[in-house]
């Protein structure tokens, strides 16, 4: 019977988590096959990372740039939520167009949506299949530390209980943006993960097992309203965050990265405006910014506008920034853990979450 190769995305799993807690199912995993630093696609949200792992591609092939997107066309404002938006083809289509089996679990229903298509079995913690809850019982919801240890031991019973060529497991980011890595609650939640994981390595100790993230976690200390500094200056702009999802308990959609639409084409003078405010790190125009960073230059904004690390981007009329505030979306989120077990990793270069995905393309769905 062939091995089963599983790739878990452990939302928000900043290095810093690894550190910080003890792991030590984690950790023999990584000594026993490798453990390493990389980065994460850009921006540092859920969909663009998340779309890449399981297409092995930039964001400029695939087409997610963001979890919320204005279609310039037509102002229509959208939830990347749909599989209708990828571009390409995913390892769950793959698998399927060559007779093979993979499953899709996910915490968040929204990546069931957005990613799912193709998979023999696609469910998420929040739209369960009734076999998994009668095998292990009903999910927690979706703002608590267990429902990532729930999808993995769902994950573990569809294993025990039929041949799985391909699996993806991905978490929510739900305590990641709730606990700091020294917090108690932290050390809780990366046990209940580690322990997990370390049953799904023990029930099937033939898996080739990867683990990474979508992206890395910061404390964020200030708010900047970009659009009156934009206004300050006679510029009309509607600044889009990047983060913008449904799970607005997990960061109020405060993130430190943005998508500037202008009504008028003066983008050199927008910029300079940008670039003078406190609390930007950068602000590049939609050409250098689909360059730098890999974008489907036909779904960003005019510019692309990065936070210093303790920023998020947010107009405090509409939003109150909470105290701790932890979040994501910048340059300063692209740390994730890179975490191989069993596998054929020698002649593999993984130095970006995406090769995770890249590597079952390559080496699995051949």
């Amino acid at each position: 019977m062939p091995n089963t190769t599983v790739l878990i995305c452990i939302d928000g799993f900043d290095p810093e988590y690894l550190q910080a807690c003890e792991t030590p199912n984690i950790t023999q995993l990584g000594k026993k096959g490798f453990l390493k630093t990389g980065q994460s696609m850009m921006p540092s949200v859920t969909n663009v990372n998340n779309v890449s792992l399981v297409t092995g591609e930039y964001p400029q092939v695939h087409g997610i740039n963001s979890n919320y997107w204005i279609n310039p066309d037509t102002g229509e404002e959208t939830y990347l939520e749909s599989s209708e938006y990828v571009l390409i083809e995913t390892l769950f289509q793959r698998a399927t167009r060559m007779g093979k089996t993979s499953v899709m679990i996910s915490s968040k229903d929204k990546l069931r949506t957005l990613i799912g298509d193709g998979a023999t079995h696609a469910f998420s913690s929040e739209q369960p299949l009734e076999e998994v809850v009668e095998a292990i019982g009903e999910p927690p919801q979706i703002y608590s530390l267990e429902v990532n240890g729930w999808i993995i031991r769902a994950a573990n019973h569809i294993m025990s209980s039929r041949q799985v060529d391909v699996m993806y497991i991905a978490t929510t980011d739900y305590a990641m943006h709730t606990y700091p890595p020294e917090d108690p609650h932290s050390q809780k939640h990366m046990s209940i993960l580690d322990d997990a994981i370390g049953d799904l390595v023990e029930a099937h100790p033939d898996i080739t097992l990867m683990i990474t993230a979508d992206h890395g976690m910061s404390t964020k200390t200030r708010m900047v309203d970009i659009k009156s500094a934009l206004e300050g200056r006679g510029i009309k702009a509607n600044p889009v965050p990047i983060i913008k999802d449904r799970y607005v308990v997990h960061h109020s959609n405060l993130g430190g990265c943005m998508f500037v639409y202008l009504d008028r084409g003066d983008v050199d003078e927008a910029m300079k405006v940008l670039q003078g405010t406190p609390g930007v790190y950068s602000a590049i125009g939609r050409e250098e910014a689909a360059s730098r960073f890999k974008l489907h230059p036909e779904r960003l904004g005019d510019i692309l506008v990065n936070g210093e690390k303790d920023v998020v981007f947010g107009d405090p009329s509409q939003v109150e920034m909470r105290p701790g505030l932890r979040s994501h979306a910048s340059v300063h989120e692209r740390r994730v853990p890179l975490i191989g077990y069993n596998g054929d990793f020698d002649s593999f270069d993984f130095q970006e979450n995406r090769d995770m995905g890249r590597y079952i393309f390559e080496k699995v769905l051949l």
